[in-house]
């Protein structure tokens, strides 16, 4: 056990494990396949909602500049995970990276990290898209209460369906998600062009609005970092207010990276990925930025503010707050369906990104082993089914509240080592097949760095202590279980077959087997 540290996963045999007949996954997702996952998990009810919040309160009109700025950020990150998928087209994502360039230890905590930021944001997402179901049937029908407590039965039937998808096959996952992003898309764009015509000029000057003082951030432990060690309160609009902006429609963008968890189960990965993952990404940019430059051009940004109302609530905007200042009355029904659709295939995605990261760390060992082995359909039923209870029963029982920043601080962690990895491993192993390369390396990935740690420190000291402990807790949970029961570690100590008996053996079988070759 002491030698984990040093144990580092070799891409051969990452490779070589995708063909063992009890955990193989079927290759059954093309390039079309990667982008609509990519658009289904980005494009949720965020585009309705932060959209008008952060124009109102934070940047004004140049909300939209704050969406290309947070795509340029996310687009670094994206350029890192294109080329780790098409190198290393193993399920796990940012787990299977690291274990291949910083060892066991490494890919242990992020597999933890993805397993909190995956199954928390499932279940947040889901209580989300709740929420817009008692919009459309009758708010409070959606959940029921017993002995006072509030139990949220609508998220949890969400969870158990999607789950039902996911255990009959990940390509018939993709054909819903195809229909259900296909109307979500819908809804955008018929927003957008209606809208397009309510448009006045003036609204858009000036563009970015001169800065004034802003509510503090919090105080205590429920201040961002960056505030608890500059003292700075934050602002509104100004250059100040539009890099704010940006740290907070970044986190739109975030659910880019489930692609790569699937990398396995795709068809042509050295081409497929960086094609799925990259356009993706295009697309959901043009989408927010399409909506925006509407959103502030239909009405005044100073209309889209938080309102104070006479009981002490505060009431804040939507996209429908600018249709209905034209008496479109019809927005508010046509954003309700476009949520639901968009929140559904979030959810369905977050799962599957859960599911493939769990059964990657259980081939591994690293997690019971049985949680690997997959069913008639080529997809790991056990950990889906797992991982579906408990997403479920968060979802029914818990509220959520600020519980939503884990799954932001996991996701820029995550993007951290898999930005940090790419450059090691160029370094390391120069002589691996890459699908696609990053360009201008080290450069691209020292400012992906960067920006995923602007973003990490204007989140909550509360936030970072949570995910301390969280971390803490997964470090317990492996030195106690997954250091004695890696595969790679009894292969070390002779209690498995060595990596390299393994693919001698199998070069003599009539289909070749795994070659050990990236």
């Amino acid at each position: 056990m002491t030698n984990f540290f040093g144990r580092v996963k070799s891409v051969e045999q990452s490779m070589a494990d995708t063909d063992e007949p009890e955990t193989k996954l079927r290759k059954d997702l093309t390039a079309w396949d990667l982008t609509v996952f990519g658009v289904a998990v980005v494009v949720g009810a965020g585009i309705f909602t932060l959209t008008a919040r952060t124009a109102g309160n934070v940047a004004g009109p140049s909300v939209s500049l704050a969406f290309v700025l947070a795509a340029i950020a996310c687009g670094l990150a994206a350029l890192c995970y294109a080329e780790f998928a098409s190198t290393v087209p193993v399920a796990g994502s940012a787990y299977t990276f690291s274990y291949a360039t910083f060892g066991e230890f490494v890919a242990w905590i992020i597999g933890w990290d993805l397993i909190l930021e995956f199954a928390l944001a499932a279940s947040v997402v889901a209580k989300g898209w709740s929420s817009y179901l008692g919009n459309v049937i009758g708010a409070g029908n959606n959940v029921f209460v017993i002995g006072g407590h509030t139990y949220d039965w609508g998220a949890a039937v969400l969870i158990a369906v999607l789950i039902t998808l996911l255990v009959l096959g990940t390509k018939l996952s993709s054909r819903v998600s195809v229909i259900i992003t296909a109307i979500k898309v819908a809804v955008v764009l018929l927003v957008i062009i209606v809208g397009a015509f309510y448009i006045t000029g003036k609204n858009y000057s000036p563009y970015v609005p001169p800065a004034k003082p802003g509510e503090s951030t919090g105080t205590g432990i429920h201040q961002t970092l960056f505030s608890w060690a500059t003292g700075a309160t934050g602002s509104q609009y100004g250059w100040y207010g539009l890099l704010a902006a940006a740290s907070l429609v970044f986190f739109a963008f975030i659910g880019f990276d489930v692609v790569a968890t699937t990398a396995e189960e795709t068809k042509d990965p050295q081409k497929s990925l960086p094609r799925g993952i990259l356009g993706s990404l295009a697309i959901v940019t043009i989408l927010y930025v399409g909506v925006s430059l509407v959103l502030t051009g239909m009405v005044p940004y100073t209309d889209l503010a938080d309102k104070k109302l006479p009981n002490g609530t505060v009431e804040s905007s939507t996209l429908a707050t600018a249709f209905e200042a034209h008496g479109i009355t019809w927005a508010q029904w046509a954003i309700n369906i476009g949520a639901l659709a968009g929140l559904t295939t979030v959810v369905m995605v977050m799962l599957l990104g859960q599911t493939r990261v769990g059964f990657a760390m259980a081939r591994d060992g690293l997690l019971p082993r049985g949680l690997a082995k997959t069913g008639s359909r080529g997809t790991p039923v056990r950990i889906t089914l797992i991982v579906g209870v408990v997403s479920g029963a968060l979802a029914f029982f818990f509220p959520m509240g600020t519980l939503e920043e884990m799954v932001n601080i996991g996701t820029l962690f995550a993007f951290v080592l898999v930005c940090v990895g790419v450059v090691v491993l160029r370094r390391t192993r120069p002589d691996l097949k890459r699908g696609f390369s990053v360009p201008f390396v080290p450069l691209v990935p020292i400012l992906a760095v960067i920006a995923c740690f602007w973003l990490m420190i204007n989140l909550s000291i509360e936030t970072w202590l949570r995910f301390v402990v969280w971390m803490m807790i997964g470090i317990v949970v492996y030195l106690t279980y997954g250091a004695k029961h890696s595969v790679l570690g009894m292969r070390e100590r002779k209690e498995l077959p060595s990596y390299d008996t393994v693919t001698t053996d199998s070069a003599d079988r009539p289909d070749g087997g795994p070659t050990g070759s990236a």
